[in-house]
């Protein structure tokens, strides 16, 4: 989880001013964590609630979200999901197709025990809000690597998981590149993060090629190292980096969740 966090931090700085290089400073002192973290959270202490019974995960996300939205209402939030956070009473998910469904998902893919419990924890999850097809396949497919990389896939085992079930990565990073602009779909998102993630050869590179290509960078980024925190590990200066941006509430989960599904 920490991995979707430090991507989150690292490509933060650059959402609205994409750098197309990989040459930045990942240690920033300005780098802050945004939504991406927030919301990641909120799903870890959903998972933490519900004690391995997740029959009620969908009620919990919601709970959760809601009240850590709360505490952190300017995180950059989208309009319709704050609007949603904010409700005086909580609300009907709203169809969409946005990539907040996979850049919060991590969780799920440490907790769950088999692989189908994996993609069920994934559509409770992801249905309180983002109930379209596109944002179902997309954390499906995410907390999916994650738990597949948990237990020793390599990259073609990934890949080979990906392009069955979810899509062909027919392009590179250096390809897409030049051309690439801002989209918060999870059709023009999710894919290059996990492209990313497989150009990668460690932690740190899959976070700045993810970053590199612009874009949604932060959201970018934190798909990308949340795949690459199980397949990697984090090395212990970015975890420490990573850990003194977070405020102490946030850091209470993260380490329950730590401790309870491992790091």
């Amino acid at each position: 989880m920490l991995g979707a966090i430090t991507g989150d931090i690292a490509g933060s700085r650059f959402e609205f001013s994409n750098y197309k290089a990989k040459n930045f400073d990942l240690y920033a002192p300005g780098a802050f964590f945004t939504d991406d973290t927030v919301m990641t959270i909120a799903v870890a202490k959903a998972v933490l609630s519900c004690r391995g019974d997740y029959g009620g995960l969908g009620r919990a996300a919601v709970k959760y979200m809601r009240e850590f939205g709360a505490r952190y209402p300017d995180a950059g939030y989208g309009g319709r999901f704050l609007g949603w956070l904010l409700a005086d009473k909580p609300q009907p998910p709203y169809g969409s197709y946005g990539n907040g469904a996979a850049m919060r998902i991590s969780p799920v893919g440490w907790a769950a025990r088999s692989l189908p419990e994996c993609s069920e924890m994934a559509r409770l999850v992801t249905g309180v809000t983002h109930d379209h097809p596109d944002s179902f396949a997309a954390a499906e497919c995410v907390a999916a690597c994650i738990f597949l990389a948990r237990g020793g896939a390599d990259k073609a085992e990934l890949r080979r998981y990906v392009e069955t079930h979810y899509r062909t990565l027919d392009f590179t990073i250096d390809g897409l590149r030049p051309t690439y602009g801002f989209s918060s779909s999870c059709r023009d998102s999710v894919p290059p993060a996990l492209e990313a993630f497989f150009e990668s050869d460690c932690f740190e590179d899959a976070v700045r090629t993810a970053v590199s290509l612009g874009g949604d960078s932060d959201t970018i980024a934190a798909i990308a190292g949340s795949i690459a925190e199980p397949y990697y590990g984090i090395p212990e200066p970015l975890r420490v980096y990573a850990r003194s941006r977070l405020p102490g509430d946030l850091l209470c989960v993260l380490d329950e969740f730590e401790e309870t599904f491992g790091k």
